[in-house]
């Protein structure tokens, strides 16, 4: 499976949603990403990046309950479809072969 049009960030975002399990949400994502990249993100670049995978088809989306804590707005919650996991797994193949094939490492294996 090609992984057309599918960066870096945007696979961060995928993997942080997946590590989420259905919880991820804004915020979540936003932590996780920064969490296992060891850089920091904006939020506002972590909801572009869901809604722009969600209208390619690899993340669907649900609205939780509203909250008195968060002034009776719900929460977006964020889970892979099976073709962004399709996307993942292609991305990682890829990547895989990739790191296999280069000659200094392969004496470190």
């Amino acid at each position: 499976m090609a992984n057309k049009g599918l960066g870096e960030f945007e696979e961060l975002v995928l993997l942080a949603v997946c590590i989420l399990d259905g919880e991820g949400y804004g915020i979540s994502v936003k932590k996780e990403v920064e969490r296992h990249s060891g850089r920091s993100i904006l939020l506002g670049a972590v909801h572009i990046t869901l809604y722009r995978l969600q209208d390619k088809g690899l993340l669907q989306s649900k609205i939780g309950g509203s909250t008195v804590k968060r002034g009776g707005r719900s929460k977006r919650f964020f889970k892979i479809t099976d073709s962004g996991l399709k996307h993942l797994k292609a991305a990682q193949e890829v990547r895989q072969k990739m790191w296999e094939l280069i000659p200094q490492l392969k004496f470190n294996m």
